[in-house]
């Protein structure tokens, strides 16, 4: 049985504080759906703020977010958005943009260091020209730091090249900012100068920021007002919300100062599992919280039992494929943890080689003995015994 639990499947996982519950169980609450609930309007406006935006609205999740602010943006059916192919919204968000709203994603390719290329961008831009067959594109989505890369985070000077071809060509920027603040932690750059290109932002703030519940979606004053009757039409409308968002406040206050130290732990992991023989890690691009490993191919390593055998020993990692993992850090992962993890993969990883050792040994003494006996059978054979 497992003696300790280390959760590294999601900075989505993590506990409200004790001080989140408590202000929790006290916060002054209303009807939100009237945009009377005063903790509510506190959060988006501290959230706002943070961006360098007029207006915010807390929505449910983000996944809700990003749709109402391409819905936003997108107003007319059969609008397209230009995004990554292996981004959040075009993978993750059951088609929502496509089957709620009649947005056309037109996929871009994603590089490894989750940028797309800014003339490949500007090459899926649809020519006016051509509306009477095509979609027309409205919006331009990026996504920073950009999860299914490694957390990879897109630099400012390309946020604003990626601003500017929108401007010079009539189009929206969103930017799906759910870990936005690793980002910014990451590249030293103050949050709103990051986001200044955006039109609009959604910002988790049940990852690593360590809420409960939710996101704030922030843009234009104009752009939140369409945004929170979407919001309603979608279900998001949900009264005395202020409970929640009060944890949303104190995380805000008390997390933002540990993604440093989320980042340094998922640098010494990432160190520790790439020196782990069988196992591979692309440890210059573990710029954040998110690390992507593989299981070195023809290490006859399987990724099913080496996740049982870690879950054993209470570590939990995600399974994306045959032979690769993800682990994402958070504020209640500490230094103990990283190293209880690095040392449960040793372990586990040392019997794999070892049984594979003692196969070897044992097919060889088999192998070996099975010779013997055979030789000694023609030996007596040849001398008539």
């Amino acid at each position: 049985m497992a003696t300790r639990t280390v959760d590294l499947r999601s900075d989505t996982v993590t506990k409200p504080t004790e001080a989140m519950r408590a202000a929790m169980a006290t916060a002054e609450v209303d009807d939100d759906v009237f945009g009377a609930d005063p903790t509510a309007v506190k959060l988006q406006s501290e959230v706002a703020k943070m961006m360098g935006k007029e207006a915010g609205l807390f929505v449910p999740s983000g996944t809700m977010g990003n749709l109402i602010s391409v819905l936003v943006h997108c107003d007319v059916r059969g609008s397209e958005v230009i995004l990554g192919n292996n981004s959040h919204i075009h993978i993750y968000e059951n088609g929502g943009i496509a089957t709620i709203g009649g947005v056309h994603p037109r996929p871009v390719k994603n590089n490894e260091d989750g940028m797309m290329d800014i003339d490949l961008i500007e090459d899926a831009i649809r020519d006016p020209r051509g509306e009477l067959v095509y979609p027309t594109t409205r919006l331009i989505c990026l996504e920073n730091s950009h999860g299914n890369t490694g957390g990879r985070c897109l630099p400012v000077e390309y946020i604003d090249r990626v601003g500017e071809l929108a401007k010079k060509h009539g189009l929206k920027l969103h930017i799906d900012g759910a870990r936005i603040f690793n980002a910014s932690v990451a590249l030293g750059i103050p949050v709103d100068r990051l986001v200044q290109a955006a039109d609009s932002v959604s910002v988790c703030l049940s990852k690593g920021i360590g809420a409960p519940v939710g996101s704030v979606i922030v843009g234009s004053e104009t752009f939140i007002t369409k945004a929170r009757r979407l919001r309603k039409t979608l279900g998001g409308g949900m009264r005395q919300v202020g409970v929640i968002c009060a944890a949303a406040l104190v995380a805000l206050q008390e997390n933002l100062v540990k993604f440093e130290g989320d980042h340094k732990n998922a640098k010494v992991l990432a160190e520790g599992l790439n020196q782990i023989k069988g196992l591979r890690v692309n440890v210059a691009a573990v710029e954040t919280n998110i690390i992507f490993f593989d299981i070195v191919e023809g290490s006859k390593i399987s990724g099913e039992k080496l996740y049982k055998h870690l879950v054993e020993r209470g570590v939990f990692v995600m399974l994306e494929g045959p032979s690769r993992m993800r682990i994402v850090l958070h504020h209640q992962i500490s230094s103990s943890d990283v190293q209880y993890t690095l040392s449960c993969f040793q372990v586990i990883i040392r019997v794999f080689l070892l049984f594979r050792l003692f196969i070897f040994i044992k097919t060889l003494i088999s192998d070996s003995s099975s010779y013997t006996s055979q030789a000694f059978s023609g030996w007596q054979e040849e001398n008539g015994n």
